[in-house]
């Protein structure tokens, strides 16, 4: 059996080794492209609708129209390039759909292109980290909340810039503040607090990522009666909260151990979890 890794690149299949692209791709140039990574459970794409959903919303905020781009189409070449890839199990596509053509910040046409890529991942379900999460508030850039900001392009440059601080400072992960101080989310997460049934998480209008796995989440607290408070977080509620984690449709839902001397537990969070494998693929 060839084992070797496939993409996809606008419906034609190639060795992911492949060269794809020129130096003039937008993507490259300018950031001008958005992004989707999707999980794959029991070899299955999850959430598929509320992707496409955050997808479209993005490219109609960047004006790509989307009259070339069917996402029927899309769906079907992502289950072939599953396939193809042989992922039974867990696995983690990211689709990236760019811009195409030619000129500088002006395109100079509207056409559009995408990429897909499978890859396998060690996990099926969702498996809680088994050491919690050591992090700390990243300081050096703030988020400003605007339209961009619930959206995932490819201009990420203060996410790297939080990775590299979190490296730099042996952390498991960041907390990234909006323009007034207050918590958005972690580096590739959104960000939870639990204390006495009562579940809090920024709101969207404070700048933070509108996260598959954030909907899921808040969902699921709503069937199990758990009060949920979409608002704005400061620092004093961390340091009040019982428990603290974070997720994205990659990892499920992580645990925080501790903020600097605060430590927490995961008592709820491990209730939580049951609840999403017991949903998952959707």
């Amino acid at each position: 059996m060839n084992n070797s890794l496939h993409i996809n690149y606008n419906g034609f299949l190639y060795k992911e080794d492949e060269e794809v692209f020129t130096v003039k791709n937008r993507g490259f140039r300018y950031g001008d492209a958005l992004f989707e990574t999707i999980r794959v459970i029991d070899g299955q794409p999850c959430c598929l609708e509320d992707h496409f959903i955050r997808l479209k919303k993005g490219m109609q905020i960047l004006k790509m129209h989307s009259a070339n781009i069917s996402f029927n189409n899309l769906k079907s070449q992502i289950i072939k390039l599953i396939e193809k890839n042989h992922l039974r199990k867990g696995g983690r596509v990211r689709l990236t759909v760019f811009r195409s053509g030619e000129g500088l910040y002006t395109p100079e046409s509207e056409g559009k292109s995408y990429v897909i890529e499978a890859i396998p991942f060690k996990d099926n379900n969702y498996v809680l980290n088994e050491n919690g999460l050591s992090i700390d508030v990243y300081n050096d850039l703030r988020r400003h909340r605007n339209i961009l900001s619930q959206i995932k392009t490819t201009n990420n440059i203060p996410n790297v810039l939080a990775g590299i601080y979190k490296k730099e400072n042996d952390l498991d992960d960041c907390i990234i503040l909006n323009d007034q101080g207050r918590i958005v989310e972690a580096i590739s997460s959104n960000i939870f607090l639990y204390k006495n049934n009562n579940l809090y998480t920024p709101s969207l209008d404070e700048g933070c990522m509108d996260g598959i796995m954030r909907k899921q989440v808040l969902r699921i607290a709503k069937e199990m009666n758990i009060n949920v408070f979409e608002g704005m977080l400061n620092g004093s509620m961390l340091l009040q909260a019982d428990e603290m984690f974070l997720t994205n449709t990659i990892r499920g839902i992580q645990w925080v151990v501790s903020y600097r001397q605060k430590r927490y537990f995961n008592k709820a969070i491990k209730e939580i979890l049951a609840h999403l494998n017991q949903l998952v693929p959707i």
